[in-house]
């Protein structure tokens, strides 16, 4: 199997459903009479649903140009929805959708995790894939803040009367704002800092403070599916939100694997 499509499917087959999803979210946010824009989510989602179905058809030993090719595609996609997110953004904060929806927060969340989708497809589509101990510290940085968003956005969501359940989200919030900060303080020490038992430990305690919170996730999703808790989440909402922490736990697996002592490249790492 070649490293290079095997890793390359992988992203897209997982980002691309991400991207799909997050098209929907933002038209069930949208107003009524915000016809153009439910249109352009609406394209943004056939766009994606049909990159996820190709996605799928590949196989393995697929011709790495090809996949090349593909990669390229996609990240074009992927830059576009971009773009439509950070316009929506503008609008949003410049209050010219009253009454819509979509959290500030999320648009500009989901925004970066397109971005994250593009700049990965670069880096595999040129080989330009960053040594492990600056891939530990830039892949923890973006997953510990969209974490944290998602414990905000939960929060936020609850209903009011779920107090406890309110209470608990918002701790996992404080928890990973904490994080986030010793995640951006180990970065700003670079090159000093990347010491294999100051990396173990990083990803030691990240893997705990995500276990929790996929728990928790789970949790949430289960109970929203069984119509059990009070809340406006989707249901499709709190599945997507289990997913993402349970891609950030495999990723935070395999870098606990290449730091004792395997030697694992970013490729091998994330795929």
């Amino acid at each position: 199997m070649d490293e290079f499509v095997a890793r390359s499917l992988d992203e897209i087959r997982f980002w691309s459903r991400i991207m799909k999803e997050h098209s929907l979210f933002l038209g069930l946010g949208f107003r009524a009479e915000d016809t153009q824009l439910k249109k352009e989510a609406d394209r943004f989602y056939a766009i994606f649903e049909d990159i996820e179905r190709r996605s799928h058809e590949f196989q393995p030993n697929a011709d790495p140009h090809t996949i090349q090719n593909f990669n390229t595609e996609v990240a074009i996609a992927a830059t576009n929805i971009w773009a439509f997110k950070r316009m929506v953004l503008g609008l949003i904060l410049q209050c010219k959708l009253p009454g819509q929806t979509n959290f500030p927060l999320l648009v500009d969340h989901i925004s970066r995790e397109a971005n994250y989708f593009r700049n990965r497809l670069e880096e595999l589509n040129t080989g330009r894939l960053e040594p492990l101990p600056d891939a530990i510290i830039d892949e923890n940085v973006f997953f510990l803040k969209i974490m944290a968003d998602h414990a905000k956005f939960i929060g936020h969501l609850l209903d009011p009367s779920e107090r406890k359940l309110v209470d608990q989200a918002r701790e996992f919030s404080n928890d990973f704002d904490k994080l986030v900060f010793q995640a951006i303080d180990l970065s700003s020490m670079r090159p000093q800092s990347q010491t294999v038992p100051l990396l173990s430990q990083f990803v030691d305690e990240n893997k705990v403070s995500v276990k929790s919170l996929r728990d928790f996730k789970k949790t949430a999703r289960d109970l929203i599916d069984e119509c059990r808790i009070k809340s406006i989440i989707h249901p499709l909402l709190a599945d997507h939100v289990f997913r993402e922490a349970e891609r950030f736990l495999f990723i935070l697996d395999m870098f606990d694997q290449a730091l004792s002592g395997a030697k694992v490249n970013k490729r091998e790492i994330l795929h």
